[in-house]
């Protein structure tokens, strides 16, 4: 285990109300300036951090971190295989990756293992804070060029013959019904909650999701909502 790492203080339990975050980077520097950043926000706390892959996997045991914010390149066990372990272990941690990589293949692979969101270390700070908060709500956090490309790479990556361009595509509009549902789905809401939501059973959602796949021509959740935040059909019409 890394002394450098662990040397650095940890909290067992967090403040009340405040968003539990881990930073998990091998580069002390990028830790402690994350830790300085996210210290000057009134509804986040840094209670772990850790320094590879294996700290991760023990530290989020010991401090049940709300968001995870996961390097892809760590020693001893790194991003893809901390993603899996955490996700084999049951853990309830989001996970946003934060990487220099643009490598469209491992966003894919990440996305599909269960993170709920791609930072590039490039990104603004601001950006950082607000991927929390919005991960931490139950969405999903790309920019646009990252989803574009994760949606082309999730269309070229299949067996489907239709060309990648015109593989996700609406082949008939969708209904006002259909719309809220996939911004729901978008939101990171599941079937039940949907139908408590919207009044109606979960197998009608079922049913309207199945619609909805067909008509988009997206074979799962992650897919829809990759489509969804590509298209902006994730924002109320207000916003949009």
């Amino acid at each position: 285990m890394n002394p450098t790492a662990n040397s650095e203080p940890n909290t067992s339990t967090g403040t009340p109300g405040k968003i539990r975050v881990m930073i998990a980077d091998d580069h002390p520097i990028v830790r402690d300036g994350l830790k300085k950043l996210l210290s000057l926000e009134d509804d986040i706390e840094v209670v772990a951090v850790a320094s590879d892959g294996r700290e991760v996997l023990e530290q989020a045991a010991q401090h049940s971190p709300d968001i995870i914010l996961l390097d892809l390149r760590m020693p001893n066990l790194d991003g893809i295989s901390t993603l899996q372990a955490l996700q084999q272990r049951g853990s309830e941690a989001k996970v946003i990756i934060l990487t220099a990589s643009e490598d469209k293949n491992e966003f894919v692979q990440v996305m599909k293992l269960g993170a709920r969101g791609i930072v590039l270390k490039q990104t603004a700070s601001e950006l950082i804070v607000k991927s929390i908060r919005k991960v931490h709500a139950g969405e999903i956090w790309l920019d646009s060029q990252t989803t574009a490309a994760v949606m082309r790479q999730f269309a070229s990556s299949t067996s489907d013959p239709q060309p990648a361009q015109g593989r996700v595509r609406e082949r008939s509009p969708l209904s006002a019904r259909e719309r809220e549902i996939v911004m729901l789905v978008a939101q990171g809401y599941k079937n039940k909650e949907m139908a408590e939501k919207m009044f109606i059973s979960e197998q009608t959602v079922k049913n309207h999701l199945h619609n909805i796949f067909d008509k988009l021509g997206v074979s799962d959740r992650l897919e829809l909502a990759l489509y969804a935040i590509h298209k902006g059909l994730h924002l109320p019409d207000s916003e949009r």
